[in-house]
């Protein structure tokens, strides 16, 4: 058959792939997306990012969390809770960003073809629909943006509607009474609170004794404290070697002999790069462990005009990184003067109850660096606008290298961990020393106060010598 002639071919339709054919598109290019799923979006739309976010905001509004500390006001909701209470507000956020996605497409100009894609020579992509004939698209470059799924290890009794993923989660058919979370990571960590934010009790399983362990180890250990206070019960170091489900519930036995019972279990052990069928092979394109594709600093695959970007490439597999990897490919592909890297700084955000994130280097990277820092702290509790929102236990944690104060790293926890962090990423971008945040005036009251009190911190320390 004779194949549509495109500039780009885009496989995917989440971030990365929206982003790039959107960037190619904005100078002119002629572009065709595929995309397999009946929803656009792919993963941050459908089953991971914004569902799991909206459900975090839920279980917030619903148990009446925010209303702590507001001299005894009770906003919680004075009836039971159900499961269409709970996902009906992710259900209505996620329609709304298919739809925008789709928007986006179309006001781009860009071709949207349904169905699965394969590669038939390093430049043809077929595209199968799931009823109708096959079509070809030939691409002068292609961008693989197919994302990641959930690992199902085996484990797990995976028949069960009680045995779960980050994907079927979302399809959730009761709220249950107490739950299972296997898996310590950034997944694991936001459901775990967003159950527990509910009422539900939640045990964490994890093979590691240290939560999150990317996270500076300040943090890491302050994140466990809150969520044990929230009612997480933390089963670590321990491993799940069994796993049984019947119409009652679910039972895990643990390396350490200990079995464990509940309605139903989450199982985040890790993602996996959808390139299985892609035909990568006929493209001549290496993938590598758990099917990544290997790419070049441009995300430039080992055939000079296939690119990929977003979760299919590996870490760090955020949307927010996603989308700036596929701008930069194409880029790259089409010697645009636009960009010549991903931002050198990326902010990190997890959604846990509380939010935690960070930019730059932490404490520890900074001692395998050998590199001496000064830290400065400043806390919620000591901060207007930290009293208002009744969050007393969060803090700003800023550290800079002693020799000259400049900033070398940002980590926040607590409410609006994720937004805070924006001010030390710009000046951690800005290459910004402790004098930018003394000389700023801020807003009052705000959080953002936090970064003087803390850069004063700082200072005092490095007075001191400490």
């Amino acid at each position: 058959m004779t194949a549509r002639e495109y500039d780009l071919v885009v496989i995917g339709s989440g971030p990365a792939g929206e982003k790039g054919a959107a960037q190619a598109a904005y100078f002119g290019k002629k572009v065709a997306v595929v995309e397999r799923e009946p929803d656009l979006g792919g993963a941050a739309a459908n089953t991971g990012t914004l569902p799991s976010k909206t459900l975090r905001e839920t279980a917030l509004m619903l148990s009446g969390f925010r209303a702590r500390g507001h001299g005894g006001i009770d906003l919680s909701v004075r009836r039971e809770v159900t499961i269409q209470d709970f996902l009906a507000r992710e259900r209505a956020v996620a329609a709304r960003e298919r739809d925008r996605v789709a928007w986006n497409l179309e006001r781009h100009g860009i071709d949207l073809h349904r169905g699965s894609a394969s590669f038939v020579d390093p430049h043809v992509v077929r595209v199968t629909p799931r009823d109708g004939r096959p079509v070809d698209l030939r691409g002068e470059y292609v961008l693989v943006a197919t994302g990641s799924s959930p690992l199902r290890p085996e484990t797990f009794a995976w028949g069960s509607p009680r045995v779960l993923d980050s994907d079927t989660i979302l399809a959730l058919e009761f709220l249950p009474r107490t739950l299972l979370v296997v898996g310590g990571g950034v997944i694991g960590c936001e459901y775990a609170c967003t159950f527990a934010a509910l009422g539900v009790r939640v045990l964490l399983v994890d093979g590691r004794d240290v939560l999150l362990g990317f996270l500076d180890p300040e943090i890491s250990a302050s994140l466990k404290q809150r969520m044990v206070a929230l009612g997480v019960e933390m089963v670590m170091p321990d491993r799940v070697t069994a796993c049984e489900a019947d119409d009652q519930g679910v039972s895990l036995a643990l390396e350490s002999g200990r079995s464990l019972r509940g309605d139903a279990v989450l199982v985040a052990a890790g993602r996996t790069s959808n390139t299985e069928g892609l035909g990568l092979e006929a493209a001549g394109v290496q993938v590598g462990r758990r099917g990544l594709v290997e790419v070049n600093r441009n995300f430039r695959s080992n055939v000079p005009h296939v690119y990929a970007a977003g979760d299919v490439v590996g870490f760090p597999a955020l949307a927010s990184t996603s989308m700036e990897q596929a701008r930069l490919a194409v880029v790259d592909a089409f010697g645009l003067a636009y960009k010549t890297d991903v931002a050198p700084v990326l902010p990190y955000g997890i959604y846990t109850i509380p939010e935690v994130s960070m930019a730059g280097e932490s404490e520890a990277t900074l001692a395998d660096k050998g590199i001496d820092g000064v830290v400065g702290r400043a806390f919620y509790g000591q901060n207007a606008r930290g009293e208002i929102i009744g969050d007393r236990e969060g803090f700003l944690k800023l550290i800079f290298r002693r020799l000259d104060m400049k900033l070398l790293g940002v980590h926040v926890i607590g409410e609006n961990a994720t937004e805070l962090v924006h001010v030390g990423l710009m000046a951690l971008m800005a290459e910004a020393t402790s004098d930018a945040f003394i000389r700023t005036c801020f807003n009052y009251p705000t959080l953002g106060e936090l970064y003087k009190y803390a850069t004063y911190d700082a200072m005092g320390r490095r007075q001191r010598g400490e």
